[in-house]
């Protein structure tokens, strides 16, 4: 992504080799998910120029000094948080807050770059990933080996979309069998969100969306009511499918009326999590009273609330026993050079995910 571009470009780029700590990944496949588009749109802030894409997969080609977790020739879920392991939040077992991280962004844990254009300027990677590009070198941290039964495809949705859906669920504060659950959003997240309360015994799981060939869509990974609030005020219908609202809703995509509609949607003490990224500077109205009086709760989740190579262990042990849906939410794909289609497919809001397949 260039400043001033609106759209993806696909061009040559010099890369170094890695340094101590890091790796050399030869992609194997990348979704694509609204984060990219928050970029691509300017609601949300990179250092440009930035190779983008952070829900990826590929193999392990070269290793460099002090090394010792992968080697080459693993094939790896990556993870978009590459945690330091020595920060507060590292040593206090939230890993995927890692401040480290945070405040060195898209360059890698030295604060430079391994990336460079036909004119020499530094180029940035998304999440010190960059996972649209057939080479990539990452922290080691980035890599979680994984068996060889799971597919690329399948890899890369784990390392974004399923750990942080499926994890925003399972690592609510509260969750048992039986709740109810409303999902706002049924896109790529949401989908994944409806499996976690699937998967967590929830007895009603809620998808609400503005398009309802998406809430069918949902049908398949556990949804089991439907409302679509382009013509139902949805906190009115959840309230009447559960006869006073639900113990918990996730916002799935991140928004300012979707927000305050999942708080809308609860009973008295329920819980609201908020899971998508809004556009930087949205801000919710809340109703202190309300909140008080029924004692309600609203948290965010980033990454699934939890450490992603322990999410992606777990994931992938489901995924194997046929429990975790992934495969069914893949609709399209595209090589590199159609990336903007793909994006194009993502914004009309069609079905699924879309993944990029490297050769």
């Amino acid at each position: 992504m260039r400043a001033g571009e609106t759209k993806l470009l696909v061009e040559e780029l010099d890369q170094q080799e890695p340094k101590a700590g890091e790796v050399l990944v030869k992609t194997g496949a990348a979704g694509l998910c609204a984060s990219d588009i928050h970029v691509i749109h300017g609601t949300a802030v990179l250092p440009l120029p930035c190779v983008l894409g952070h829900e990826g997969s590929g193999t392990v080609e070269a290793v460099g000094p002090g090394v010792t977790t992968v080697q080459p020739g693993d094939r790896c879920v990556l993870s978009f948080i590459s945690n330091c392991g020595h920060c507060r939040q590292c040593r206090s077992g939230t890993p995927q807050l890692c401040e480290t991280n945070a405040a060195t962004g898209a360059a890698q844990f030295d604060g430079t770059t391994r990336l460079s254009d036909s004119d020499g300027n530094d180029v940035f990677q998304m999440a010190k990933l960059g996972v649209f590009s057939e080479y990539q070198v990452v922290p080691a941290q980035a890599c979680h080996p994984m068996p060889d039964d799971v597919s690329m495809e399948v890899a890369a949705l784990i390392g974004c979309s399923v750990t942080t859906g499926v994890g925003s669920v399972m690592n609510a504060p509260g969750v048992k069998p039986g709740m109810t659950v409303a999902v706002f959003g049924a896109g790529g997240v949401g989908l994944h969100s409806v499996q976690g309360a699937r998967l967590m015994g929830a007895s009603k799981v809620i998808a609400v969306d503005i398009a309802e060939h998406k809430l069918q869509f949902s049908r398949q990974f556990g949804a089991t009511d439907f409302i679509d609030s382009t013509t139902t005020d949805p906190v009115e219908a959840i309230k009447d499918l559960t006869g006073g609202g639900v113990d918990f809703a996730f916002d799935t995509f991140g928004g300012i009326e979707t927000t305050q509609q999942a708080l809308g949607s609860l009973r008295r003490n329920g819980t609201a999590v908020v899971v998508g990224l809004a556009p930087v500077g949205d801000h919710a109205q809340v109703d202190l009273v309300d909140m008080v009086r029924f004692q309600k709760h609203l948290v965010g989740a980033y990454y699934g609330s939890a450490s992603p190579h322990e999410s992606f262990r777990a994931l992938i042990d489901l995924y194997l026993k046929g429990d975790l849906l992934v495969d069914e939410i893949i609709e399209r794909r595209y090589p590199l050079d159609e990336i903007n289609e793909g994006f194009d497919a993502l914004e009309r809001g069609e079905n699924g995910r879309g993944v990029i397949v490297f050769n």
